[in-house]
């Protein structure tokens, strides 16, 4: 009788020394898998937000800044860009950017797709087949357009943007320019990639 008490508390040693051993196992497995997949410090850098200056950007120039490997283009739109932004509104696909609304953050939507008037900022990237559109800001006759007001165009496949962005109606894009989320962080300085309610 002892013999076999003695082989059962064996037995339960041996069962609970090997099931100890076997979390033990399955966690030293389970932290570097999931260490493997948490994002690398450059993939982290990739996709953290980017500042840029704007103090120096005169009326009617624009700016690129690279932000998570897309351009991101900033323009500082004169009086007159801005009257062309009002006079193509009728002419545009989504004029207020309610259709695709994760293109726009909330503080975007509205006819001009800015915080502050005065500045743009898009990605620069078709939203057709990620083309990378050209700026004609020029208001003149273009061989695509003869009343042509200024904004974007994608040679590639003819797409064309106003200075907000917006597309023209009937165009290979379904949609309009992307507004990245940004910040302003002072009267020149602007954060792309995060936002604070577009303030």
């Amino acid at each position: 009788m002892a013999d076999k008490e003695l082989d059962a508390g064996k037995r339960r040693f041996l069962i609970a020394a090997t099931s100890v051993a076997g979390g033990i196992a399955t966690v030293a497995t389970a932290v570097p898998l999931v260490a493997s997949m948490l994002p690398s410090e450059r993939a982290k850098a990739a996709g953290a937000p980017v500042e840029a200056d704007i103090g120096k950007l005169a009326p009617g120039e624009m700016t690129r800044v690279e932000w998570r490997g897309k351009p991101v283009w900033v323009v500082r739109r004169t009086p007159e860009m801005l009257e062309s932004v009002k006079q193509s509104s009728g002419r545009v696909a989504d004029p207020r950017s309610e259709r695709k609304k994760e293109l726009t953050p909330e503080y975007a939507r509205n006819e001009l797709r800015s915080i502050k008037p005065e500045y743009l900022i898009v990605v620069g990237i078709c939203t057709h087949l990620g083309c990378s559109p050209v700026d004609k800001f020029k208001a003149q006759a273009e061989p695509f357009e003869s009343d042509w007001k200024g904004g974007f165009y994608c040679p590639c496949h003819g797409s064309l943007f106003d200075l907000a962005g917006r597309v023209y109606k009937n165009k290979p894009a379904p949609d309009n320019l992307e507004v990245p989320p940004h910040t302003y962080l002072s009267d020149t300085r602007i954060r792309i990639g995060e936002d604070s309610k577009g303030a």
